[in-house]
């Protein structure tokens, strides 16, 4: 399916997803409430409406999306789908501070403009709001129970989510990194948070648990290939459609997939010289050339996308497996489309 048929899929949920949010967010006048209205992309520094680019709304709208196919009514899913939402922002107001990025879909991140202190304010903010979000569960009709299995799951994946970042900053000063090294970071980083977007979402719509546990693995999978394709364009996007510096990972010196296969696969020779520069305390604009030139020479790009691909089938194996029809399958295998072959 093309982005655009994307989009359209996700058009009928996605304003009922942004009113949600903005339950909880509200238009209160408080300081911290317009920071986090900003960086979720409804104001401007003023507190004006602002109409530009904000986030994808992934992992809410894979959650209503999941709790439909299955059969369930996706409005009662709508709470932890905003809790989703908040859990992801609040961790990416966190990872801007931590990978000290200037800009987030080309705006000002909120450390550059109210400092790293109001900035890691915001954020606890919005984690609080993810959990209050999770709460409102029972007054759409969620059994008090299945409000404690879904907290308890969103929960998990948020520790999960942090302990993923912790692997992520620590890598960038450790020269040994494999390849299950980095299944694991990323497993942890960003695939719990999809893995528990997929499993809520089916466990709001269905009581069957051999369902369940299937859409949760097809999610973990193609959350591992969402983050697999995410260090592709990090290192050969567009910065005009990713909204995120050409080569930035590299200067960073990022274990991301890219180099990560590259270090574990190369010939000695190209091994050590990714080993040098990545040793350096901070990368020239010739350093990241020369390594790009290295995965170049080792067609990193093209291995790389082949493990996208082999994650995808295993998702979608997972997804032919788990009982589901396939009229109620079409969506969801758009959205893995999607996920493994975006360009932003």
């Amino acid at each position: 399916m093309s982005s655009l048929g994307l989009e359209a899929l996700f058009g009928s949920y996605l304003s009922e997803v942004e009113a949600y949010l903005k339950v909880f967010v509200g238009h209160s006048p408080r300081p911290l409430d317009a920071i986090m209205r900003y960086h979720l992309g409804w104001e401007d520094t003023a507190g004006r409406a602002w109409e530009g680019v904000s986030g994808k709304r992934l992992r809410p709208l894979l959650c209503i999306l999941v709790c439909d196919a299955v059969g369930g009514d996706y409005r009662r899913a709508l709470p932890a789908a905003a809790a989703l939402e908040l859990i992801h922002n609040f961790s990416l107001i966190h990872d801007d501070v931590q990978d000290a990025s200037p800009e987030r879909h080309h705006r000002p991140t909120v450390w550059r403009l109210w400092g790293v202190p109001q900035a890691i304010n915001a954020g606890d903010g919005m984690f609080a709001l993810a959990c209050l979000a999770a709460l409102h569960l029972e007054e759409v009709g969620v059994a008090p129970q299945l409000v404690t299995r879904v907290s308890g799951i969103l929960a998990h994946a948020c520790l999960e989510l942090c302990r993923g970042q912790y692997l992520d900053i620590h890598y960038e000063s450790c020269p040994e990194v494999t390849l299950v090294d980095y299944l694991k970071m990323i497993g942890q980083k960003t695939a719990a948070l999809i893995t528990a977007s997929f499993e809520v979402g089916a466990l709001l719509g269905t009581e069957d648990e051999g369902m369940v546990a299937r859409l949760r693995e097809c999610g973990r999978a193609w959350g591992l290939a969402f983050q697999m394709r995410d260090d592709i364009l990090g290192v050969w996007g567009d910065e005009r459609v990713t909204g995120k510096p050409t080569g930035g990972d590299i200067r960073a010196k990022k274990k991301s997939l890219p180099v990560v296969w590259a270090l574990e696969k190369a010939p000695t020779p190209l091994r050590e010289s990714l080993l040098t520069i990545y040793g350096r305390e901070s990368l020239a604009d010739s350093d990241v050339a020369r390594v790009e030139e290295i995965l170049a020479a080792l067609d990193s790009r093209r291995c790389c996308l082949e493990m996208v691909v082999e994650h995808y089938q295993r998702g979608l194996a997972e997804l032919e497996a788990s009982g589901l029809a396939m009229e109620e399958q079409a969506s969801l295998r758009a959205v893995g489309q999607f996920l493994v072959t975006r360009e932003h």
